[in-house]
């Protein structure tokens, strides 16, 4: 019997302390779970993830979003809609996902406990429940999975109400007419389009020139152009100098002396890491300026060696999809397991309306790294499927190397664009070239059909290959010519 109480104490139960403990649990490995809240899931399932993206569909069903190019702006599928009934499909998609999570910890014989751990020796923690009892356990391996929480300057006067952060912004009583979001990160981008798609005057925020600098610049630049067409006033290179809550309204200062009037302000600038309860100076960890925790990138495994960290916890690509994979592979290094690992390429998805998904690189990053590329373009309005959906926007974008034919980058913006991303994906990472969607059948009518448009627009410009290149027969000479004759 080891001397530990367990194999593998996992922080915080979000994408990767699930998958995490569900892996340790297949191996068969005493595991237990540990998350401050009453109940498990965290971030992702309670005030992240599912609830921002069951809010969006929720939203655009009520609204009738997809059918008003046929209808007309006018057209709703309920007239009024309260924030009652956003809730109410909200509730019911986050009860099933805990259900799933339970079911899956029972069957994996994952234990769980309730309470905030933090630790007390480099192999030992102890757990504050909220009756006020403490108990204290030991492990083999640590994994800290505690993820992020809301960054709350001291010049925002929240209140919970008429000023809110992304996780009070769930909660609120109604749906306000105006809306002032600030910071044009993810969050703030997803939230203001999807209440400027129910009709809300959103105005979006950003002391920065340029938002969602990651993603590839023309993707932006059609992107912009849509939010703004579908009613967002969106205010870049504007500091905030002042937030004033009048009680009627929000009052927002902008550093060039304009003003900015709505009934709710959101801040969506920026989170941090939680780690401030874990006591991790006792164990020698130390933290970034936003609380973050520094791993190995391949194995997750911190400067201490029996502790390791995954999610947003680390930063960056703070995604729910690539924190499952994190915690899956940090589980399987903690207890010495051989296993696959992450794919180099994964998909990028920004659930705004309209949605943005990249996989691999962008122009900006073949053009500071030299390779010559060729760019495939396709409109969504350019496929049957899109007529039949009545998409008036959507683009889908891809770069190949002129020297290998290979599939470097794909951008897409428009309906469905996080589904179909991932056709990109397998090519990338399977080395495919310019070819498979040249050689390949696509269902029709499909909006993946788009693979096969921008693929040509791209092919019909590249080099031709030496094998496929039409070779004429030398002329014949004069004399021949004559005696035929």
């Amino acid at each position: 019997m080891s001397k530990f109480d367990y194999d593998l104490i996992i922080i915080g139960s979000g994408p990767s302390g699930r998958s995490a403990a569900i892996q340790a649990g297949k191996l068969k490995r005493r595991v237990l779970v540990i998350d401050r809240k009453d109940r498990f899931g965290g971030v992702s399932v309670h005030t992240g993830t599912i609830p921002s993206k069951t809010l969006r569909e929720t939203v655009l069903n009520l609204s009738g979003w997809r059918e008003r190019s046929f209808y007309g702006r006018s057209y709703r599928v309920k007239d009024q809609i309260r924030a009652e009934d956003l809730k109410a499909r909200l509730h019911m998609t986050l009860d099933h996902e805990v259900d799933v999570l339970e079911h899956q910890f029972n069957r994996n014989h994952v234990e769980t406990l309730n309470g905030l751990a933090k630790f007390v020796g480099p192999h030992e923690i102890e757990v504050a429940t909220d009756a006020g009892e403490t108990t204290r356990l030991t492990a083999a391996k640590f994994l800290i999975a505690t993820g992020t929480k809301t960054y709350r300057p001291d010049y925002v006067p929240f209140n919970g109400k008429t000023v809110v952060d992304g996780d009070d912004f769930l909660e609120m009583a109604e749906i306000p007419r105006s809306l002032v979001v600030i910071g044009a990160g993810v969050i703030g981008v997803e939230y203001a389009t999807m209440f400027s798609a129910l009709d809300v005057r959103v105005t979006l925020i950003e002391p920065r020139e340029t938002f969602l600098d990651f993603i590839d610049k023309r993707l932006i630049h059609d992107f912009t152009h849509q939010i703004r067409e579908n009613g967002v006033d969106l205010r870049l290179g504007s500091a905030v100098e002042k937030i004033e809550d009048t009680g009627d309204h929000v009052e927002v200062t902008l550093d060039n002396g304009r003003h900015v009037r709505a009934e709710m302000l959101l801040f969506a600038a920026g989170r941090m890491g939680a780690t401030s309860a874990l006591n991790l100076n006792l164990v020698g960890l130390e933290t970034d300026h936003r609380n973050r925790i520094k791993v190995d990138r391949k194995t997750y495994q911190t400067t201490v060696p029996h502790i390791y960290a995954t999610g947003d916890v680390i930063g960056h690509p703070s995604l729910a999809s690539t924190s499952l994979q994190q915690g899956r592979v940090a589980a399987c290094h903690a207890l010495d397991t051989p296993t696959l690992p992450e794919s180099p390429w994964y998909p990028y998805g920004i659930y705004s309306v309209p949605e943005i998904s990249t996989c691999g690189m962008s122009e900006e990053e073949l053009e500071e790294r030299g390779i010559p590329y060729e760019v495939g373009v396709a409109r969504f309005r350019e496929t049957s499927r899109g007529h039949i959906m009545g998409l008036e926007h959507g683009m889908l974008k891809m770069l190949f190397s002129l020297k290998t034919r290979r599939v470097l980058g794909v951008q897409i913006v428009g309906e469905g664009a996080t589904e179909l991303i991932h056709i990109a994906q397998a090519v990338l990472n399977l080395k495919g070239t310019v070819d498979y969607f040249v050689q390949n059948t696509f269902n029709y009518p499909t909006l993946a059909e788009a693979y096969k448009i921008a693929g040509l627009d791209a092919f019909n410009r590249m080099p031709i290959p030496e094998e496929f290149k039409v070779r004429k027969k030398p002329a014949e000479p004069a004399k021949k010519q004559a005696k035929k004759a």
